[in-house]
Order: C-alpha cells, then structure tokens, then sequence
C-alpha cells in the first residue's frame, strides 16, 4: 500500500475498547482527516493526498470495520458500528497524533461518519467536506423506486446477519466489481493497485459483517441519533462544502444542498463532472475546490 502514498508513514492506533484504526500520514500544515466510503479503504485518496500535502499534514484513515481496521462483531441495536461509534474512532485517532482541531474531507460511508463527528465534537472539526451524499435521514425519508433500484446495496446489506456476510463472502472480489462497476463510470477509473486492495481487504475475516454491520445501523440507530438532532434544531457548526457527481444517483434523486441546509448552519456546493467516487474519477476538480475552501480562515 505504501506505493499509492509514497513518504507517508503508516499508523495503528489504539482508538479505545480494542479498536485499531490504521491510517497513512504525510505532509506538513494543519491536520487534515480524509475518511473513506464503502466498499473501499484509505487507498480512494492516493491521486489527491499528495497534492494535499502539499498544505495540510493529510491522515488517511480506515473505518472500523473496513481496510485494516478492527472489525467487532455487531450488537443487539448495532451501536458499536453506528456512526457516533465510528466517530469517536476518529478523533481518538487525531487526538492520538496531536490533533485538537481539524479538517476532514470524507467520501460516501466516511462523509456519514463526518456528518456525526462534526455534530458530536464540534469544537474538533474546523472545515468539513463532503462528498457524494445527501443526509442519512433524508436519504432513508425520500427514498423512490428509482433510488432504491440504484442504490440496492442499502436494502441488501440491512438484512439480518448472516444471510448478506455469506453472499458477500462467498466472492469477496466480485462483489466490490460488481458495486463499483455498475456505477456511472465503471471500473475504468480505479487504478489495478487499489482495485486489488479494496478486493483483499473485503476477503479479511469480519469484513463482510462489519461493512454490513455499518448499513445496520445507519437503518436503525443513526437515524436515532439524526432526528434527535432535527427535534433539537441542533445544526451543524463548522463550515461545510458539499460536492456531488452530476453522473450519480445522489443528483439525480436529491437536492444536496436543499437536504444539507437543513442541517448545517453555512453550506456551499455543487456537481463535480463526474459519478460517484469523485476522488479517483475526477481529483484536479476535487482539488480545485477543496483547497480554496479549506484555505479559508486558516488559523496561524
């Protein structure tokens, strides 16, 4: 793995209760947090996190239950995968490298876990950038026919254990071919070396259930956790830039900012030319508007 990040140094921190949380770090500057999406690692990042850090000391993390990162079994209600769970993972991991305050620039799965972190800890998130979502509770409340054709992972993936871990791992690899190719772009826009690592990450014992453990509970106990927050008008704080793919489902079935205002407190945004994973199909448009955002009220 070390070739897609090359000068970046790998970690294994202890994020609490038996969690290790794997992650690349390089660069020089304010810390910076890149978090994954499904069914991927750290490795989305690699033709952006060298430009990256360039500016920000860059952490390229894996989610519990994915990559190199612990995997637990789930419990009853699924709150050891929920993304208030996730996210504690998270900044225990920058807290371990010194970080008290940071960026994060979060895709899919990890954009969710964002979501939570700046919610939770928003003394911890400075600028937060989203990628190819709209909120997890308005996503679930407006779900269509189309949506849920496109998006048929979503109600796979919630059926109960073990039913989806076997499919999963019967054939680990052609599961992440089949998810990531049926997409807008196909395969063409993922470099062999990080096909081949989201392929053997996903094959790891405890893969298969963790990443159906994490859609449990964004179908049970984030939602929980979300309209808490809508009841209580609690919006998030820091600034955020949402970005999506005009090819992807999430324009086609949503409005991300409309959805997004209504959550955070300052939102900007728009469609990248591009699908779903917008870091390896289109990264110089990512980078165009990811630096100049991030760059904004930079603290000395």
């Amino acid at each position: 793995m070390n070739e897609l990040f090359p000068g970046f140094e790998r970690h294994h921190v202890e994020a609490g209760r038996g969690i290790v949380i794997p992650a690349v770090v390089g660069g020089r500057g304010a810390p910076l947090l890149l978090l994954h999406g499904h069914p991927q690692t750290h490795a989305i990042w690699h033709r952006v996190a060298p430009v990256l850090a360039e500016h920000f000391t860059v952490v390229a993390a894996d989610l519990r239950g994915y990559g190199d990162a612990s995997k637990p079994a789930g419990d009853a209600d699924h709150g050891n995968y929920s993304k208030r769970a996730l996210a504690a993972d998270q900044l225990a991991l920058m807290r371990h490298l010194g970080h008290a305050r940071f960026d994060v620039l979060a895709h899919d799965r990890g954009a969710r876990v964002a979501h939570r972190l700046a919610m939770d800890h928003p003394e911890a998130v400075r600028r937060l950038v989203l990628l190819d979502i709209a909120p997890t509770l308005s996503m679930y409340a407006q779900t269509t026919d189309a949506f849920a054709r496109a998006y048929w992972h979503w109600f796979f993936l919630i059926q109960p254990a073990p039913l989806p871990e076997r499919l999963i791992e019967a054939d680990p690899a052609a599961y992440v071919c089949e998810v990531m190719g049926r997409r807008s772009a196909g395969l063409a826009p993922f470099d062999p070396r990080a096909l081949a690592e989201y392929q053997r990450c996903l094959a790891l014992p405890g893969a298969a259930h963790g990443l159906c453990e994490d859609y449990r509970a964004s179908a049970s106990i984030d939602l929980v956790h979300d309209q808490a927050d809508r009841d209580a008008v609690r919006l998030l704080q820091p600034p955020l830039l949402a970005l999506w793919g005009e090819h992807g489902v999430v324009h086609r079935c949503f409005k991300p900012l409309d959805e997004w205002r209504r959550v955070a407190r300052q939102v900007e945004g728009e469609a990248l030319p591009c699908g779903h994973y917008i870091a390896e199909e289109a990264p110089q448009a990512l980078l165009a508007k990811v630096l100049p955002f991030l760059a904004q009220g930079e603290e000395g």
